[in-house]
């Protein structure tokens, strides 16, 4: 069961680790992440069996952790749209769960933010994007503590941001907004699990968070000063899997038939809210009426929306990379830049339910 989301914390940005496990020891001692992800994650990879590669004729293997946006593969699976014996879904703990399991090659692909895709391929894991899940349209804010005639007024004052590029974007965006430099403020690193605590005790008088903080702030009198939805579509969710795969024409078609489950489930979604909040309210362990309000402030391109996405132009998926590449590499987010040829395939996307 979902832990509950008065005390869970929804890492879908973090860049933690996790210790090695097992067989995949060495490959799991992946370069660039430290930390500790807790006992939830060595639980979740140690139900992905003792070897690395998957045998062929064996399932997909998708990681996935708790965030509103990737829970249409969910829905997919409980009603019947994905089958098992074709892909499998394996919920962890946070994005670097599911970046050291696709480094030890015990799974195949995951739900990864943009920035986590350039990260992996910069640090020699190929990733490939082929579908885009959601795009944050307010998830993402600035918090402060009173209304502001004029956003200048943080000029040196303390700010605080999660370290990655998600923070990174919303914090650049944020000072450009305000006519600030980030050396006009001051910055303070705080983890997810620090901001609320941060904040309501005065550490820092602006706060760059989202989901679930933002709400509990906003409950506790915080101000929003700016969210994603004034950058859209610079913050994307994304289904990735690893180039190797897509290179066995069996797995190929079971990729095919992951991203189909996908677009299923959000036809179902719109269709039929009410009754698919009924089904998500327990995994989110929200009331079924306050499901809808989970996924208020993301936007969720269908097929049509994702061909335009992940076309070409520097409005389309490769174009936002590149700049967000530029971005990661002056916040000392990358120590060179990644390769992006070949980081983006639309030739997944169901064509037949267009």
């Amino acid at each position: 069961m979902p832990p509950n989301p008065k005390t869970r914390r929804w890492r879908r940005r973090e860049l933690l680790s996790l210790p090695p496990l097992g067989a995949a020891a060495a490959m799991v001692r992946w370069a660039g992440w430290a930390g500790l992800a807790g006992v939830g994650g060595l639980a979740a990879l140690s139900t992905l069996g003792g070897c690395n590669a998957a045998a062929p004729g064996t399932p997909l293997r998708i990681g996935a952790h708790p965030w509103p946006g990737y829970e249409l593969l969910y829905l997919a699976r409980h009603h019947h749209l994905l089958d098992p014996r074709r892909a499998r879904l394996i919920e962890l703990p946070s994005a670097s769960a599911s970046l050291r399991a696709l480094a030890a090659q015990v799974l195949e692909g995951a739900c990864l933010t943009l920035d986590e895709v350039i990260t992996a391929r910069e640090r020699g894991l190929p990733l490939v994007i082929v579908a885009v899940l959601d795009v944050s349209h307010g998830a993402d804010v600035v918090l402060g503590r009173r209304p502001m005639a004029a956003l200048d007024q943080l000029r040196g004052h303390r700010i605080g941001v999660e370290p990655g590029a998600v923070g990174a974007v919303m914090l650049d965006a944020f000072l450009r907004r305000a006519g600030l430099q980030l050396r006009d403020i001051q910055r303070v690193d705080l983890t997810i699990d620090q901001h609320a605590r941060a904040f309501r005790q005065r550490q820092v008088e602006a706060l760059v968070t989202y989901e679930p903080v933002r709400s509990q702030l906003l409950q506790s009198g915080a101000v929003p000063l700016f969210s994603s939805a004034d950058i859209p579509g610079r913050i994307v969710d994304t289904l990735a899997l690893r180039a190797d795969v897509l290179d066995d024409p069996a797995r190929l078609e079971a990729a095919r038939h992951l991203v189909l489950a996908h677009f299923l489930a959000l036809r179902r979604w719109r269709e039929d809210p009410t009754n698919v909040s009924t089904v998500l309210a327990p995994r989110l362990q929200l009331p079924a009426t306050e499901v809808p309000g989970a996924f208020a402030l993301l936007d969720l391109p269908d097929i049509p929306a994702n061909l335009r996405l992940m076309g070409g132009g520097e409005r389309g998926l490769p174009g936002q990379a590149r700049e967000l590449v530029q971005l990661m590499l002056q916040a000392g987010l990358l120590a060179q830049a990644p390769p992006l040829d070949g980081m983006v395939r639309h030739d997944l996307l169901p064509r037949e339910l267009l």
